[in-house]
């Protein structure tokens, strides 16, 4: 095993006349992450109780950080005796080095494109009303086919940043509604809304998208107000942010690319290099990937 941050933080560091009267004192702990990560006053900041890690001797805290609704976590290893503090992620060299984050994406009934079991799975977090979404979106639907017509599946998660995109989850509501209706449509949905993104606002969202619908073939533009007026898809909306969040995603676009994180926009030739490392990568190692597609029935018949 490694660490992503091999420096140790020395607690101790700190006056002997505040030195932690029991194992970890989490008051301590919390003003020496505040100076750390130069955390200002107005921040809340909530440190968990220390729980066993996969490294012996080393507890894992997870430091809680929210302000004006917005969220962010840090994971934190101290030892027993609460003294030394590491910060980053410790790796088993065994196994993928982003198998946690695999683990963590689901992506039943999400809308997709590319092949079935393909070798690279890309889950792209995205906002219907974020700029920098729009272009990252552009690229991969004008390159990512294009260039691996076979060896990639791309899947299109919500992560509505409602804070500073006020009608963002709205449009991830209705972009479910289309897709729940005809999962084909969805893709002309995605490109139509980002190319109209500075066209739409909070008050003529629903009827842009009736109009996307009244324009188009297969939707059935009452059927998609309802859905809309009703929300009937809130619940897969908030289901793919709280993935998110668990995820510990703070931003848009975020992608991971078996389970590589990739935050922020990336120019196509940058994306095609790590797709084409990854494909290496699998060759050998077969341990990521879309894991894929066979239903048997039980039978002795089966080897």
């Amino acid at each position: 095993m490694r660490f992503a941050l091999i420096a140790a933080l020395s607690l101790s560091m700190l006056p002997a006349q505040e030195k932690p009267k029991s194992a970890l004192d989490k008051t301590q702990m919390e003003a020496f992450v505040r100076h750390l990560l130069a955390v200002i006053p107005e921040v809340q900041v909530k440190v968990d109780d220390p729980k066993p890690s996969q490294v012996p001797n080393l507890l894992q805290v997870d430091v809680h950080f929210s302000y004006n609704g917005r969220s962010q976590d840090e994971t934190f290893f101290v030892t027993k005796d609460g003294k030394d503090l590491i910060r980053g992620i410790v790796y088993d060299v065994a196994q993928n080095p982003f198998k946690a984050d695999i683990d963590k994406l689901k992506t039943d009934l999400t809308p997709s494109m590319g092949t079935a079991g393909a070798p690279v799975v890309l889950v792209v977090f995205s906002d219907f009303e974020c700029p920098n979404c729009k272009e990252e979106e552009k690229t991969l639907r004008q390159n990512l086919l294009a260039t691996f017509p076979k060896d990639v599946r791309m899947y299109f998660k919500d992560f509505p940043l409602e804070q500073i995109h006020p009608w963002a989850k709205a449009a991830a509501i209705a972009g479910r509604c289309v897709f729940r209706q005809n999962p084909a449509k969805f893709w002309e949905y995605h490109d139509w809304i980002y190319d109209k993104q500075s066209e739409i606002t909070v008050e003529n969202l629903k009827d842009q998208v009736l109009g996307f619908a009244n324009n188009g073939k297969d939707l059935d533009s009452l059927q998609l107000g309802r859905c809309m007026d009703t929300k009937a898809t809130e619940a897969e909306v908030s289901a793919s942010i709280a993935e998110a969040r668990e995820l510990k995603v703070d931003a848009t676009p975020t992608m991971f690319l078996n389970g590589r994180r990739l935050v922020g926009n990336y120019p196509w030739p940058n994306l095609e290099q790590i797709i084409n490392g990854e494909l290496n990568y699998q060759k050998t190692s077969h341990d990521a990937g879309e894991k894929c597609c066979e239903i048997k029935i039980p039978s002795p018949l089966n080897k």
